[in-house]
């Protein structure tokens, strides 16, 4: 199966610069697994997290591709293809 457009694009990976999600901290909540923005570098938490604010990214900004924060993974997603990809 082929990559779609987005993460077939994707050369280097942009790391989380913090690990937190800032709008959570704002806000006093706590998220469970962080995600990074491909586009820009936002690190926003998971749909799993309480606030979805990864997604929420998305929603506002349309940066279509985001990678895992969590040690260990190696997988990035295509919010606008909903594909998935490992690296």
């Amino acid at each position: 199966m082929a990559l779609c457009q987005h993460l077939s694009a994707l050369e280097t990976l942009v790391p989380a610069a913090d690990y937190s999600c800032p709008e959570c901290v704002a806000q006093g909540d706590t998220w469970v697994h962080l995600r990074v923005c491909q586009s820009c570098g936002h690190v926003g938490c998971c749909d799993q997290s309480k606030n979805k604010h990864a997604t929420k990214h998305f929603q506002a900004t349309s940066h279509p591709v985001i990678i895992s924060a969590e040690p260990g993974e190696q997988w990035a997603w295509c919010y606008q293809d909903q594909a998935m990809a490992e690296y």
